[in-house]
């Protein structure tokens, strides 16, 4: 974290200029875009010696997700921009999101409340700082004005927003509406990121941009409970504080970016070991031992490698403490994922694209002692556990139907579901369609 803020406090030194056309380029003043995603899953009967309120159905199902979201924005100054993002969700993922910590579906929230509902997702205020003379070219997406940007510049981002706008990204996996559906796929998963139960939160985002390096540094409020709805307002006692250096590289004549992502969490969390000592033979209760002030800890380290114009590699791994309660995102502590994406899988649909992932994801010491006592998180327990390492494997084929249309089969196999030799495996079968205009 020391390096990451000596880093932006001396960008003179790192920082190198990047040529581009000085022409004026056309920016726009407003900008509306829109999505629309639905998924649908199911996953055939599988065998399963015993189960739990937290548990995945050993039973056949089939479930389905929608969400819907207008993106607005305006430029208000130089440099400063408004982004407005209504939502609305509906639906719940399997077993109304319980019974896997990698969970299958990214557009699933843990709401508990099957019916559609809007709300407000995004509420940023954004303003860009030039930091040398030279500008680029910035194409119009979502939350994303069109126009001209400096190369080199400082940007503050305040507001509602999703922590993953800002930090871990992936050009191969990042994003659950187009790409790989995996809640430990998309994003890593023992980062334990700040989020109400719907993915969203308050906070500022620093970032310094330079032409092969970028470094930011967030704080973003924790959520009063876990998974809750509800921010804590003891903002001495309840953040995440959230740092990450990217560096641009060149490896045998291809793009390449390596991501180290540092996270600080607090919050009115249990700890496991505690819950365990004072459960007097009974099923341990974390709830009972929240308190005030406890913290977590972690990182993450992101690679993508470009292997020609049509093939890309990835790499998560991310690693936390584990001592106290999971509290906002997966019951996750240990996870490695790997990856590839292939553009134009078929060389008469060149807009298609198929991706295949392998992920592992574990428990501290203090986590699955927890549970094979008998304890529940609030995503996962199965009221006992044998442990093993939760193995998911996700294979997937997106087709462009039309030009903003996109139907995607989805398969992933789940060896030992929730951490649990005693269940599974289970084979989940997708399908999602996209649209985005």
């Amino acid at each position: 974290m020391f390096v990451l803020l000596s880093l932006l406090a001396t960008p003179s030194l790192v920082a190198q200029e990047v040529s581009s056309d000085s022409a004026a380029v056309s920016e726009n003043r407003f900008d509306l875009h829109f999505q629309l995603t639905t998924v649908t899953q199911a996953h055939p009967g599988f065998e399963a010696s015993y189960s739990g309120r937290n548990s995945l159905s050993p039973s056949s199902e089939h479930e389905t997700t929608v969400t819907s979201t207008l993106f607005l924005g305006a430029r208000l100054w130089k440099g400063g921009e408004l982004y407005v993002n209504p939502e609305l969700s509906g639906g719940s993922g399997l077993s109304h999101t319980f019974g896997v910590a990698g969970f299958p579906n990214g557009e699933a929230f843990r709401v508990g409340d099957a019916q559609p509902r809007v709300y407000l997702a995004r509420l940023m205020l954004r303003q860009t700082l030039a930091a040398g003379a030279s500008t680029e070219p910035l194409e119009e997406d979502a939350n994303q004005l069109g126009g001209s940007r400096p190369a080199r510049r400082w940007t503050l981002t305040v507001g509602r927003f999703g922590v993953g706008d800002f930090f871990d990204n992936n050009s191969f996996s990042h994003d659950p509406r187009a790409q790989f559906l995996n809640w430990a796929d998309w994003t890593a998963g023992a980062w334990d990121y700040a989020a109400d139960t719907r993915g969203y939160t308050w906070g500022f985002i620093i970032e310094y941009d330079d032409s092969d390096w970028e470094a930011r540094l967030g704080a973003t409020a924790e959520p009063k409970v876990a998974n809750g709805p509800d921010f804590d307002h003891d903002l001495l006692h309840a953040y995440e504080l959230t740092g990450e250096l990217d560096r641009n590289l060149d490896v045998a004549g291809r793009r390449a970016t390596a991501r180290l992502v540092l996270f600080y969490n607090r919050a009115r969390m249990g700890n496991y070991r505690q819950s365990i000592e004072e459960s007097d033979g009974q099923p341990p209760d974390i709830i009972a031992t929240r308190r005030v002030g406890r913290s977590k800890w972690g990182f993450a380290v992101n690679w993508e490698q470009a292997i020609s114009s049509a093939w890309g590699l990835f790499l998560r791994a991310s690693w936390n403490d584990g001592a106290n309660e999971a509290w906002a995102y997966a019951e996750i502590e240990r996870s490695l994922t790997c990856g590839g994406v292939w553009k134009g899988p078929l060389r008469v649909r060149p807009d298609d694209q198929a991706g295949i992932a392998f992920i592992v994801n574990a428990l501290s010491r203090d986590h699955r002692d927890y549970l094979a006592a008998g304890g529940y998180g609030f995503m996962i327990g199965d009221g006992r556990l044998s442990y093993g390492l939760e193995r998911i494997a996700e294979l997937y084929y997106r087709a462009a139907l039309l030009r903003s249309i996109w139907l995607t089969a989805d398969y992933q196999f789940v060896e030992d579901p929730a951490y649990n030799k005693d269940r599974g495996p289970v084979h989940v079968f997708g399908a999602r369609v996209h649209a985005a205009f």
